[in-house]
């Protein structure tokens, strides 16, 4: 059974995923995180290759680029390597799988990491200085992150953002408040100053890693969004651009752009799919999300404003605040077997996928 597969704690999380690459005979790499974990714990991004290392071909899967959304990303990693019926790279193919990205949001249960910098809206030139534009938001920050966390907090919140709503229109006021901001760093979605020791991580891995690939497609596991149990693909990419264009080659009406048309999704101009590229020439790069929903979208707002609370003025041990995290850790991953059961099947189905099409690309690509 996929339950097996899946950890409640990052220690939990991290030796079980290291025990399946070491059964499995994969080489692992590990990166230490300079912060530690609640319980003093060291925090650690592993990275472990399944396959030729000369493969011309590579699909990375990553976990926890939002920290708490890893334990979901870990199990399906962990399965990947010890399910008799999940998917290995064949001849020409490789699968580098990065766990545990932000090791940090995932052992104190934050989609930040130590820096309350949202990783997924870190990856843009801070050298340049060019941040992304986002001046709705200063209209909607005030209402984001209060002093004291209860009822009429939120409902303060609630009519704040209804004002907006019918000032701006819902679509822009969502899209301000969720597809980054770097003038408040004690506010939500922040996309730091500088790049993250989890981006620099990212880019010294796949530096090490893909040295010798000419293609590789990343998989990047998220969860709260969506359908309950469905992971969709998602891009940034628009139809006609190459990237979409392999996607949907492989996918079909499966893969949504998150930058096309009326599309809801903010789009972030920082996030990890728009963002990065593994330094060095001549890969062929792309990137897509697969992103599960979890609980009604309104409740998960709810609990991660007041995670957000809980970070900058509570106290993670008081009873509000052990309320504030098992309800937070719920949001991105339910503790529901039937929705494990249905997050693994789609993992291994998506990378099952992938790795037969990047063999037959290279393949082709050769012959």
């Amino acid at each position: 059974m996929p339950e097996k597969y899946f950890s409640t704690t990052y220690t939990e999380a991290r030796e079980s995923f290291l025990s399946a690459c070491r059964d499995a005979g994969a080489a692992v790499g590990s990166h230490r995180n300079p912060e530690r974990g609640p319980e003093g714990e060291s925090l650690y991004c592993d990275a472990a290759w399944i396959g030729d290392r000369t493969a011309g071909g590579v699909i990375v899967v990553t976990s926890a680029t939002h920290g708490v959304e890893g334990y979901a990303g870990s199990g399906i990693q962990v399965g990947l390597l010890r399910d008799p019926d999940a998917p290995k790279p064949g001849p020409g193919a490789a699968m580098l799988l990065i766990h545990a990205l932000n090791p940090h949001g995932m052992a104190w249960l934050r989609r930040e990491n130590e820096d309350n910098v949202d990783l997924n809206r870190n990856f843009i030139d801070h050298e340049g200085g060019n941040y992304p534009e986002n001046d709705l938001f200063e209209e909607l920050v005030d209402f984001l992150v209060p002093e004291v966390w209860d009822d009429e907090a939120y409902e303060a919140y609630m009519a704040g953002i209804a004002n907006l709503n019918a000032k701006y229109g819902e679509v822009p006021v969502r899209k301000a408040m969720h597809k980054g901001q770097y003038r408040h760093p004690d506010s939500i979605h922040y996309g730091g100053d500088k790049a993250t020791w989890s981006n620099r991580t990212l880019g010294r891995i796949c530096a090490d890693c893909l040295d010798q690939a000419k293609s590789a497609v990343m998989i990047d596991l998220h969860t709260g969004l969506g359908p309950y149990g469905y992971g969709e693909l998602m891009t940034p990419s628009k139809p006609g651009e190459p990237v979409y264009d392999l996607l949907f080659d492989w996918y079909g009406e499966q893969v949504h752009s998150t930058t096309a048309g009326e599309s809801p999704y903010a789009g972030s101009e920082g996030s990890i799919l728009a963002g990065f590229r593994p330094p060095g020439e001549g890969l062929d790069w792309a990137a897509v999300g697969l992103e599960y929903g979890t609980r009604e979208r309104e409740h998960i707002r709810r609990c991660t404003l007041a995670s957000s609370w809980l970070h900058l003025h509570g106290n993670r041990n008081s009873d509000l605040g052990r309320k504030i995290l098992r309800e937070f850790k719920d949001c991105y991953f339910p503790d529901e077997a039937g929705w494990r059961e249905l997050i693994w099947e789609r993992g291994k189905e998506v990378v099952g996928i992938a790795l037969d099409r990047i063999a037959a690309n290279r393949r082709s690509s050769r012959g």
